[in-house]
């Protein structure tokens, strides 16, 4: 599904192609070549893959290429990467930050340890990118300036999805997504990222909401592995 005879890679912008090589990624994997295209026609997609086989790249990196090559980048939050506390660990936050500070954007965290001095800094100079959880989503959207912030908001990465389907979390993020769009003046593009699920299309549906559509990516990598005894 990449671009004629190439790979997903090819279809995204020379800056990021550079840092692919200099990441030391050959070639996309299995979920980043199903993923990529598709999340640059701007749809919403909902990526099923085990761990380890690059689902934040697939999710990212087109992400970035589209906040890039934007005509005009309007001040405020464009894109809300929505995670678990748990999964908020420094292995991906390293990730994230490596890509922008090499594309010269601004990325912040916010969870309800961030301290009060960040908060200020982030209610003053907005980042490009916000990471964040359900909970301190639903707070932001209470305050004034944050609000405001939002309003920018084009693109919704939603990780660790499972953790999230059914369950009292769950129902606040749903919650704080509905609230995310009443602020906005076009529907944001929305992905979603999972481990192995039982049911894909409840988890698509809950991803977006009844009555949007949304593709399902799901990608079974199997390992290779040899075993000597």
């Amino acid at each position: 599904m990449g671009s004629r005879g190439g790979s997903a890679f090819d279809l995204l912008a020379k800056p990021i192609r550079k840092l692919i090589q200099e990441r030391g990624f050959v070639r996309p994997t299995p979920p980043q070549e199903k993923a990529i295209p598709l999340i640059l026609e701007g749809k919403n997609v909902l990526l099923i893959a085990p761990t380890a086989t690059g689902k934040t790249e697939a999710a990212f990196l087109p992400v970035l290429h589209m906040l890039i090559t934007m005509p005009e980048r309007p001040r405020g939050i464009k894109v809300l990467y929505i995670t678990p506390l748990r999964a908020l660990n420094r292995d991906l936050l390293e990730r994230l930050e490596w890509w922008c500070i090499r594309l010269d954007l601004k990325l912040a965290v916010r969870h309800g340890d961030t301290e009060q001095r960040e908060r200020a800094r982030q209610a003053r100079s907005p980042p490009d990118v916000l990471i964040t959880t359900p909970e301190t989503l639903n707070a932001i959207l209470l305050g004034r300036v944050m609000r405001r912030h939002l309003r920018s908001v084009r693109w919704v990465i939603i990780d660790e999805l499972h953790e999230m389907v059914d369950c009292k979390r769950g129902s606040q993020l749903s919650l704080a997504l509905e609230r995310l769009r009443e602020l906005l003046d076009r529907e944001p593009q929305v992905i979603g990222l999972s481990a192995t699920i039982g049911s894909p299309e409840e988890a698509a549906r809950f991803l977006v909401g009844n009555g949007r559509p949304v593709e399902i990516v799901q990608v079974p990598v199997a390992r290779m592995m040899e075993l000597k005894v």
